[in-house]
């Protein structure tokens, strides 16, 4: 004799679990792609780029306080850094707080400043080579003071845009590799200001 109300317990039953099978499938699923896009985020913002926020006007009129900058990270570990570039590094005396500069001097040379002039020494130019920086500023920008520094093979020498208004390498000395954590990249912050930043062409 055959008793209907069991087959259709049996299907009941078979219906649950299939309901059941594709909800723990289907969360399985959410569940490892949120881990695998939190993996990407993670290590992208470690290691290949993090976002920075400007604070002061050391670097105007080229970076403003309050500016959001993609920091590139990535770069200076296949290569590196650059006379130009405006890096964001720890700062030496406190590596708690990140600042933004530019990079004027690199390892090896000797960076004399003298009546508003830089001036690069190096194997390429052992007679002096005068910096042009008509690149990202005006002319007419001072540089209180003179200064004469030589580099060693891991130093950098770095200035604020802003000449009069920037505790820089002429304050607190030169700045090591170790310290840099990446150059800006792009700016998707204010919305009237994006820009992405090219190499500067020395």
């Amino acid at each position: 004799m055959i008793n209907n109300n069991n087959i259709e317990d049996s299907n009941d039953n078979k219906s649950e679990l299939g309901f059941f099978s594709e909800v723990k499938s289907f969360s399985f699923e959410t569940i490892k792609i949120v881990i695998f896009s939190l993996i990407i985020i993670v290590g992208i913002r470690s290691f290949v780029m993090q976002p920075f926020f400007v604070s002061g006007q050391s670097m105007e009129p080229n970076f403003h306080d309050g500016d959001y900058l993609i920091v590139d990270e990535i770069s200076y570990r296949l290569g590196d850094p650059e006379r130009g570039d405006a890096i964001i590094f720890h700062y030496p005396n406190d590596t708690r707080l990140f600042y933004i500069k530019r990079i004027i001097g690199l390892p090896g040379e000797k960076i004399e400043i003298k009546d508003n002039v830089i001036t690069i020494y190096n194997a390429e130019n052992p007679g002096g080579m005068k910096l042009d920086e008509n690149f990202y500023i005006p002319s007419e920008k001072v540089i209180i003071g003179n200064y004469i520094k030589e580099l060693k093979n891991d130093e950098y020498y770095v200035l604020g845009d802003n000449r009069v208004a920037s505790a820089d390498s002429r304050v607190w000395g030169v700045l090591k590799k170790n310290f840099i954590v990446g150059k800006a990249w792009m700016r998707p912050w204010p919305l009237d200001n994006i820009s992405v930043f090219e190499k500067i062409g020395y």
